[in-house]
C-alpha cells in the first residue's frame, strides 16, 4: 500500500521522503504557489463554488492512507489524487501544498464530535466522560493512526504541528480547562491548584495519551477514565 502515496508509480518508501511545504492562508487556498505568476486571492473567490463532496472525498482518502499505515512523510500530493480517483491539478486547486491538506484532514476527524458534556449536573461524571472520550478516540485504528504519525512527524516539520495544535488541540485543551475552572468554582478542586490550569490538563489526559502513544501494548480498559480521575481527584480536592 506504501506505493500508493509516492510522488511516481514506482514504490515510494521512507529512504525518499516528500520535501515539506510551507503552510499558507487556509482561508483562501490558491493551488501552487509559483512566485513568477501571483495569484489573486479575490479572482480565485469570484470562480466557482467549491465541490464539497470532492473535497470530502479527498481528505477522506488521506485519513484512509494515514489509517492503513502510511506516514505523514511519504504521502505526496500526487499520491493522494491518484489514489482518491482525481487529477493533481483538482487537488492544487483546493489546497495549495501538503501541509495545507493535512491540516484540513486532520481537524476534520474532530469537527462536531464534542469533548465531554456539562449538563450531567455532576463534575466527576463530566471529568469521566472527557477522558474517556480519549481512551475511545485512542482505540479506534484511524484516530490511533494519526495521533501516532502526527508525534513522529513533529519533530521534522515543526509547522505543521504546532498548526495542527494551535488548530485541533489548543480547543480541546481550552474546553478542558474550562470544565477544571468549573470543579474549583464548585469546590471539588482546591483553589490554589487552579494557579496552573495547565499542568492540571496535562494530568488529566496524560494517562489515557501516555498508554495510547507511549505503551501500544498496554490495554485501555472501560473503567480506565473512572479510575483516572478517581485517583486524580483523590489528590485535588479540599483537605479537611
Amino acid at each position: 500500500m506504501a506505493g500508493t502515496a509516492g510522488t511516481t508509480g514506482r514504490a515510494h518508501t521512507a529512504r525518499h521522503p516528500v520535501a515539506p511545504v510551507d503552510l499558507v492562508d487556509l482561508a483562501h487556498p490558491v493551488g501552487p504557489v509559483d512566485p513568477a505568476h501571483p495569484v489573486d486571492p479575490a479572482a480565485v473567490r469570484r470562480g466557482r463554488p467549491r465541490n464539497t463532496d470532492l473535497d470530502r472525498t479527498v481528505i477522506d482518502t488521506v485519513l484512509r492512507l494515514i489509517g492503513d499505515g502510511i506516514a505523514i512523510g511519504d504521502l505526496s500530493m500526487e499520491g493522494i489524487a491518484r489514489e482518491a480517483g482525481v487529477g493533481k491539478a483538482t487537488v492544487y486547486r483546493r489546497w495549495p501544498g501538503k501541509d495545507a491538506l493535512l491540516l484540513d484532514a486532520l481537524a476534520a476527524i474532530d469537527a462536531g464530535v464534542p469533548l465531554c458534556t456539562d449538563g450531567t449536573g455532576s463534575f466527576r461524571e463530566d471529568l469521566i466522560a472527557a477522558v474517556d472520550y480519549i481512551r475511545r478516540r485512542s482505540l479506534a485504528k484511524r484516530e490511533s493512526a494519526l495521533m501516532r504519525s502526527m508525534m513522529s512527524h513533529a519533530y521534522s516539520n515543526p509547522e505543521l504541528w504546532r498548526s495542527y495544535h494551535d488548530r485541533v488541540v489548543s480547543a480541546r485543551r481550552r474546553m478542558l480547562a474550562e470544565l477544571l475552572e468549573r470543579g474549583i468554582a464548585d469546590g471539588e478542586i482546591r483553589p490554589e491548584l487552579g494557579a496552573d490550569l495547565d499542568l492540571l490538563t496535562d494530568m488529566v489526559v496524560g494517562p489515557v495519551l501516555a498508554r495510547a502513544t507511549l505503551r501500544p501494548d498496554a490495554s485501555l480498559p472501560a473503567d480506565i477514565a473512572q479510575r483516572v480521575v478517581d485517583t486524580l481527584l483523590a489528590g485535588m480536592r479540599p483537605r479537611d
